[in-house]
């Protein structure tokens, strides 16, 4: 560097000094705040991430605030709920607690799907009602993975698409379980739809009978989905 830089700086004035000084004194809470941010201490639990320090607010507030959440921060808030203490072993069921009580007129319904998901290798979590938000019925576990899913129980042979679109706002996973002979052409037709009209939809998964069939938005996209599922569907 020339020295006779070094004179030129020392003809600043005290106007141009103090400039200088009040913008370093501005970033530096910035900088600050980006620090913390990036260092925000959490505890890590296979594929799911925890808050070291995350109070309990109650049901109510922690499932609305899965609304808001995506990503690392979605899947560690449900963490939260499932360690939250509030589920209990439902008596002579595997792998399958609730938060529900024994009373709830929807529970034979949840409990039939709820054994089918145990028998193909999750571990269910029956999530109650606040009233307050729409919410799901379950987070599933599988070998560390969480998902939160909304329950459609298919009776009628035509009524698959009204449930699928009904469930846009609860969550972006949906669990279909088939109790009546449904066609495959049509099924694959109304999940198609269900994932050009939901954006935010990552999955929809089929119990029927003892097969278990998961469709992705990838899979959908596909030019060969109708006849792939179909195949799969009526296997």
């Amino acid at each position: 560097m020339s020295s006779k830089l070094f004179p030129t700086f020392l003809w600043l004035d005290d106007n141009f000094t103090n400039i200088i000084c009040t913008f370093a004194h501005r970033m530096k809470p910035m900088i600050i705040e980006d620090n913390f941010l990036d260092f925000e201490p959490f505890e890590e639990d296979g594929s799911v991430l925890l808050a070291a320090e995350t109070s309990w607010r109650g049901f109510a507030d922690e499932l609305l605030e899965l609304h808001y959440l995506k990503g690392a921060q979605f899947i560690r808030q449900l963490k939260l709920i499932i360690n939250s203490g509030e589920f209990y072993p439902i008596a002579g069921e595997n792998e399958i607690f609730s938060a529900i009580g024994e009373k709830c007129d929807d529970l034979d319904n949840l409990l039939n799907a709820a054994r089918k998901a145990v028998e193909h290798g999750y571990r269910v979590y029956i999530l109650p009602n606040p009233k307050s938000c729409r919410t799901a019925d379950f987070i599933f576990e599988k070998k560390g993975i969480l998902g939160l899913y909304d329950l459609k129980t298919v009776y009628g042979k035509g009524s698959v698409g009204t449930q699928l679109l009904d469930s846009i706002g609860q969550t972006n996973r949906v669990l279909l379980n088939m109790q009546s002979d449904y066609n495959a052409r049509l099924l694959a037709a109304d999940i198609k739809t269900y994932f050009e009209s939901n954006l935010d939809a990552l999955e929809v998964l089929i119990f029927k009978g003892k097969k278990v069939l998961p469709v992705n938005r990838i899979q959908v996209q596909s030019p060969d989905f109708n006849r792939v599922f179909r195949k799969r569907y009526e296997k």
